[in-house]
Order: structure tokens, then C-alpha cells, then sequence
């Protein structure tokens, strides 16, 4: 027959299970949702899915859809997607990482009025944005270039935004910073020589990214670069 525990192992095994009981309501509490770009269909080698897979395995929640035709995207259907996604998180703390095409199609979202009002967006990453130039460039994504915006309008979508981007992407030649950040005063991550940070750029995986993702609180993340695979 075992003994009872001790008044000093009962202490303990309550501090145990009191930290056990805080990550995990800090791990339900928190959701990511990963959006991805033109022509992208979700494949095993790109950042996106390993990202999403670590994120699963550490037990978050983690929205990582197939958007509706990525080859000819319409916009409407995106943003129609968008507010469903934001929906079905609805009560967690949400972290929305979007690649490429995903930038424009948030800036959209931000710019409507039935979108994002009311959602609880903790931080948005806006990684590899295109240039408004290269959207009325291609027919297929024309629709989706940046509409107008301030930066007044971006704090009202989400509590922290930022930027990561590279010197040289061949989609926003003058750099996601000046092209961005810039203009809409958010920080911003420059990451040189990496193009346009997808798997052609070597990510597949993306430890830096990760940890980010992982910073527990706007205190410890917002000091936090994004750095390259390096």
C-alpha cells in the first residue's frame, strides 16, 4: 500500500499541475492562421506546411487552408474565405501569418468594414509582400493590389503588424520596407539576399519563424526579429 504524500509533495505536485493547467489554457488560447500566395498549393517543401506541422505538434491550433483556385484567385472569394477562418477562431488570441498574394488579400481585409471588426488579431505578419506594381502586372492577381490604407486603419485591424521581406524580391523590387513599412509606419525585417523567401529561396524550414510564433507575450515578440535561415 503507498503512503499518502507528504504536506511538502502535495505542494509540489499542486504547483505541478497548476503549470501544467496554465500551458495549456495559454496553448488553447492562442491560434495561427497561415495563408498563402499566388499559385501555391500547399506543398510538403515550403515553409508554410513545416511551420504549420511544428505548430500542430506543439499543440496550438493552426488554420492552414487550401484558398479557393490559387492559380486565377478571386478576390471576393478570398476575403469571403478570410472572414470564415476568422470565424471558426473565433475567443482565441489570433496570429495570422500571411506569404505573398495573402498580404494584399489582408490589406483588403483591413481596408472593408465586414471583415475584421470585432476579431480578437493579436499580430499579422506580412512576409514577401508583392508590389502594387507587379499585382496590375498580372491579370490574375490585378484586383488584388493594395488598396489605399493609413497606418491609423491597420492598428484598428490587429494589435501588432509587421513586415519581413528581402533586398532582392523579384516580386516587390523596391523592397517590402520601402514598398510597406514604410508608408503605413509598421516595423519592419529585412532579410538579405533571400529573395522571395519561399522554397526557390532554400525555406522549407524557417527556425527563426518558429520562435517568433512562440513568443509568449507582445513584450518579448515585438523585440523579436524574424531572421533568415541564415
Amino acid at each position: 500500500m503507498n503512503r499518502p504524500p507528504s504536506q511538502p509533495q502535495r505542494r509540489h505536485w499542486t504547483n505541478l499541475i497548476h503549470l501544467a493547467h496554465h500551458r495549456r489554457m495559454t496553448v488553447n488560447d492562442r491560434a495561427f492562421l497561415i495563408l498563402h500566395g499566388w499559385q501555391n498549393h500547399r506543398p510538403a517543401t515550403h515553409w508554410q506546411h513545416w511551420l504549420a506541422d511544428r505548430l500542430s505538434d506543439l499543440g496550438h491550433e493552426v488554420a492552414y487552408p487550401q484558398l479557393p483556385e490559387p492559380d486565377d484567385p478571386d478576390l471576393e472569394r478570398w476575403l469571403a474565405e478570410l472572414d470564415a477562418l476568422l470565424g471558426e477562431l473565433e475567443g482565441r488570441s489570433i496570429t495570422v501569418l500571411c506569404h505573398s498574394l495573402a498580404c494584399l488579400l489582408w490589406l483588403h481585409a483591413v481596408a472593408r468594414e465586414d471583415v475584421l471588426p470585432g476579431r480578437n488579431i493579436d499580430r499579422v505578419l506580412l512576409i514577401a509582400p508583392p508590389s502594387a506594381d507587379v499585382a496590375h502586372r498580372n491579370p490574375e492577381i490585378a484586383e488584388f493590389a493594395p488598396p489605399p490604407l493609413t497606418p491609423a486603419r491597420l492598428a484598428e485591424a490587429a494589435a501588432y503588424t509587421r513586415v519581413v521581406g528581402s533586398d532582392n524580391d523579384p516580386y516587390c523590387p523596391r523592397g517590402a520596407a520601402t514598398e510597406y513599412a514604410e508608408p503605413l509606419g509598421l516595423p519592419a525585417d529585412v532579410i538579405p539576399g533571400q529573395a522571395h523567401l519561399n522554397p526557390d529561396a532554400g525555406y522549407g524550414d524557417w527556425p527563426s519563424l518558429l520562435d517568433w510564433c512562440l513568443e509568449p507575450s507582445a513584450e518579448t515578440y515585438e523585440k523579436a526579429a524574424v531572421e533568415g535561415r541564415g
